[in-house]
């Protein structure tokens, strides 16, 4: 890794100023945190990564698959000239990423989009 990061690392944030992806990380155990923050800080830095540690779910979208003490934490993002943007995090309980949590990085995906 070099001593610069590839990109900068920022928050969706709604039109009402919430930011779900913060309020998600602060609900989860510090130890939790710390897993998943290494991991954004790995790809802060080494973008463009892939398996395991990244993968992507469609044009425009990836995720971040974190360890954390009970079970996976996924963070879905885009990237926007040299911006990661987190869209989405939720715990991964079953084989299938379920419909809803993709839903919800799709639909802010499109906000963020729309707000240009």
């Amino acid at each position: 890794m070099g001593n610069q990061p590839i990109l900068r690392v920022v928050f969706f944030r709604s039109q009402t100023g919430r930011e779900p992806v913060r309020e998600w990380l602060l609900d989860q155990s510090q130890v939790d945190r710390r897993a998943i923050g290494c991991d954004i800080k790995t790809v802060q830095y080494g973008w463009p990564l892939g398996m395991p540690l990244i993968r992507k779910l469609e044009p425009g979208l990836w995720e971040v698959r974190s360890a954390i003490d009970h079970g996976i934490a996924r963070t879905f993002f885009t990237v926007e000239a040299d911006t990661m943007v987190r869209l989405h995090g939720f715990i991964k309980k079953s084989a299938k990423t379920p419909a809803n949590e993709l839903k919800a990085a799709r639909e802010r995906l499109a906000q963020l989009r729309g707000s240009k």
